[in-house]
C-alpha cells in the first residue's frame, strides 16, 4: 500500500503512515530470523547476533535520513531510542509484568551494571556537546574531530564488551541479552532464516526510503517538527518488534530478561549505533557530530538516573512502571509543544 500511495500520488501523509506501518512487520521478521539463527549457534553467539541486528530497521532508516541531510532527525532518533527503551519500553514491561505477577524480582547486579555502563557511555555523547560551546578558533572542525575520536573510543569499548561477553558467563556481556527469547513454535532452518532476513532487510530498505523521502513534506504540511518525528516516532517504528518481546517476557514473569533487553539495547545504541553513524555520515558526505541540544541531554540524563533508581532494589511493581511511562509522556508532550 505504501508503494501504491507513492506511485499514485496520494500525498506525503499517506506515504509516511503506510511506509511506517510497513516497517513494523518487516522489523518483526528480521527479529524472528535473527532469533532463529541464534537458536542454531548457542546462547553466547546467539545473544551477539540478536544484539548486532536488533536495531537493523532503525539503523537503515537513519542511513537514509543521513543521505538526505536530515541530521537533526538522526540525532533525535539516537536520543529517542535510548530514552524510549529506558522509559517507555521498560515502563510498559514493568506495568504488564506487575499487573500479571505482582511484585517481580530480578538480579539487580546485571541491570545496575548495565545502567552504570550506559551512564559512562553517555559521557561520550555529552562531551562533544559541552565543548561545542567553546570560543576556540576553527570550532566546527575541532568538534567534528572530537566526535570522530569519541566515536572511535566508544566502538573500541563496544568491541571489548563483545569479547568479554564471549568469554564471561552468559548474561554478563555488554549489549547481549541473556539468551535468545524462546518461542513456543519451532525455529526456522538456517537457510530459511537467512532468506527471510535478506528479504525483510530489503523490504525495510524500500520502506525506509519512502518513509524518509516523505518526512520533509509531512513536517511542512502538519507542523509537526522533524525533531519530534526523530525522538518519538522513528524509534518506536524501528524497534517495535523488540519492544513487544520485552513486554511479553515481563508478562511471563521473566523481568530480569525484560530489563536486560531494554537497557542493553540502549547501551548498544550509545556504544555502537551512534558512533558507527558518525563514521558512515562522513563517508556519505554529510558529517554527523555528537552534538545534542540541552533538552536531549537533560532527558538522557534523567532517563538513566530514573532507570538506575528503579532497578537498584532488585524488584519492580506496576506503579514504578506507570511512573516511567508518565515521565516519558511528559517528555513527549514537551518535545511536541516546544519543537527544538
Amino acid at each position: 500500500m505504501a508503494v501504491i500511495a507513492e506511485a499514485a500520488g496520494w500525498g506525503s501523509g499517506w506515504v509516511f503512515a503506510l511506509s511506517a506501518a510497513g516497517v513494523i512487520p518487516l522489523a518483526g521478521l528480521i527479529g524472528e530470523a535473527t532469533e532463529s539463527l541464534a537458536a542454531h549457534t548457542g546462547p553466547k553467539i546467539g545473544g551477539l547476533i540478536n544484539a548486532s541486528l536488533g536495531n537493523a530497521a532503525e539503523l537503515i532508516i537513519t542511513l537514509f535520513a543521513i543521505k538526505r541531510g536530515l541530521l537533526d532527525l538522526v540525532k533525535a532518533s539516537i536520543t529517542g531510542s535510548i530514552i524510549g527503551n529506558l522509559l517507555f519500553v521498560l515502563g510498559l514491561s514493568i506495568v504488564a509484568g506487575g499487573l500479571k505477577n505482582g511484585i517481580q524480582k530480578f538480579d539487580r547486579r546485571h541491570t545496575v551494571n548495565y545502567t552504570i555502563l550506559l551512564g559512562i557511555a553517555l559521557v561520550g555523547l555529552v562531551t562533544p556537546s559541552l565543548f561545542s560551546h567553546s570560543t576556540a578558533s576553527g570550532l566546527d572542525l575541532k568538534v567534528e574531530v572530537l566526535s570522530l575520536s569519541v566515536a572511535g573510543v566508544m566502538i573500541i569499548l563496544y568491541i571489548l564488551g563483545i569479547l568479554f561477553s564471549l568469554k564471561a558467563p552468559v548474561a554478563e556481556g555488554i549489549g547481549t541479552p541473556a539468551e535468545p527469547v524462546k518461542k513456543e513454535t519451532h525455529h526456522w532452518s538456517v537457510s530459511k532464516s537467512i532468506l527471510v532476513l535478506g528479504l525483510a532487510t530489503g523490504g525495510v530498505v524500500w520502506m525506509s526510503e519512502l518513509l524518509v523521502g516523505s518526512v520533509e513534506a509531512v513536517v511542512a504540511g502538519t507542523g509537526m517538527s522533524e525533531f519530534f518525528l526523530g525522538i518519538i516516532l522513528v524509534p518506536i517504528i524501528g524497534n517495535i518488534a523488540e519492544h513487544l518481546v520485552a513486554v511479553k517476557v515481563a508478562f511471563k514473569n521473566q523481568m530480569e530478561l525484560s530489563m536486560e533487553i531494554a537497557v542493553s539495547s540502549s547501551l548498544q545504541i550509545a556504544l555502537f549505533v551512534a558512533p558507527v553513524l558518525v563514521f558512515i555520515s562522513l563517508i556519505m558526505g554529510n558529517p554527523l557530530t555528537l552534538v545534542f541540544n540541552p533538552f536531549e541531554l537533560a532527558a538522557l540524563g534523567a532517563a538513566v538516573v530514573i532507570c538506575y533508581t528503579v532497578s537498584a532494589d532488585g524488584e519492580s511493581n506496576w506503579l514504578e512502571g506507570a511512573a516511567l511511562l508518565a515521565v516519558y509522556l511528559i517528555f513527549g508532550l514537551a518535545f511536541f509543544i516546544f519543537p527544538v
